[in-house]
């Protein structure tokens, strides 16, 4: 939220040079306000978990989110998550015209196929291609962020040689103030990772578009941006609550070289339970991606198109 200032205040640009959100005592109280209107395209098998994980990262700001749960129509489910899915989520035709002030789009367990073998892929990729007039904003998430990148820039994935399950160290490679969506970061964060495949990075680094924020020795970088906000690509999976990787970790054991999930469990042991490193940054996250929709989005939704 901003700090409302005298207008002649003599800090006030420096407060800004340090990324601090500055508004005038006139403007403030001249300026509308309604609750912004934010989407989530949950494609993760783990419906419910992962709608909840997200609404907590969300609900962190005094900002009203106007909440709407859009599935695919195309989208495979367990026959005991159809009843959820029927009562509180839109089909994605009839939200594809809409306009939207922030959207997420989820991670999906479909990673080691081609994208177009994906069998709502379509139906994705044209939701997709929406946003870009009709979303001031769009966060994607893992496998998300993959197939975006895909779609806008015809950046490929490639398959690794074993998964990469864990939290990972994260560096920052500028000042935290130099972006919004980086603000009050330390230089150097965690994040949940769970995935197969990597983003093609020189190719990102090729795309004047797109700027990397962060970068690991071991999963790459984790955040990526478009320049003017209106895109953000994030590798990892910082909603994830604290028995997420357990889960997975489980549930893949029976599998051949799956390893522990790294710097996940107390002293890298999983009978001394889990160690929670990850949240204060991920909710900063999503703080600052609220205050930059909050701060760029128009009080006419319909003007989206226009910006």
């Amino acid at each position: 939220m901003p700090i409302l200032l005298p207008k002649n205040y003599p800090y006030s640009d420096k407060l800004k040079r340090k990324g601090v959100f500055v508004m005038s005592n006139t403007r403030g109280r001249e300026q509308k306000i309604r609750p912004l209107k934010i989407g989530i395209l949950n494609l993760m098998p783990t419906l419910e978990a992962t709608e909840v994980q997200l609404m907590g990262m969300l609900a962190n700001t005094p900002l009203q989110v106007d909440l709407k749960l859009i599935m695919m129509q195309t989208d495979h489910r367990k026959v005991e998550d159809l009843p959820h899915l029927g009562e509180f989520y839109v089909p994605f035709d009839e939200v594809k015209n809409e306009k939207f002030d922030g959207l997420i789009i989820t991670g999906a367990p479909v990673e080691k196929l081609p994208f177009e073998k994906v069998d709502y892929w379509k139906d994705l990729a044209s939701f997709m291609e929406h946003t870009k007039k009709n979303v001031f904003s769009t966060v994607h998430i893992c496998w998300g962020a993959q197939a975006a990148l895909y779609v806008h820039y015809g950046i490929q994935k490639t398959m690794m040689d074993h998964k990469l399950s864990g939290v990972f160290a994260h560096t920052l490679l500028h000042k935290s103030y130099d972006n919004p969506f980086t603000r009050g970061f330390d230089d150097r964060f965690l994040v949940p990772h769970s995935r197969y495949t990597m983003i093609d990075i020189e190719a990102v680094k090729a795309t004047e578009d797109l700027e990397i924020l962060d970068e690991s020795y071991f999963a790459g970088p984790h955040l990526i941006a478009r320049k003017d906000g209106r895109q953000v690509f994030l590798s990892g999976h910082w909603e994830y609550d604290r028995g997420t990787l357990m889960k997975e970790y489980e549930r893949d054991k029976a599998l051949k070289n799956i390893m522990p999930p790294f710097n996940y469990f107390v002293a890298d042991k999983p009978e001394f339970g889990v160690e929670v490193t990850w949240k204060a940054h991920a909710n900063l996250f999503y703080s600052n991606w609220l205050n930059f929709v909050y701060q760029g989005t128009t009080y006419d939704i319909d003007e989206i198109a226009n910006l």
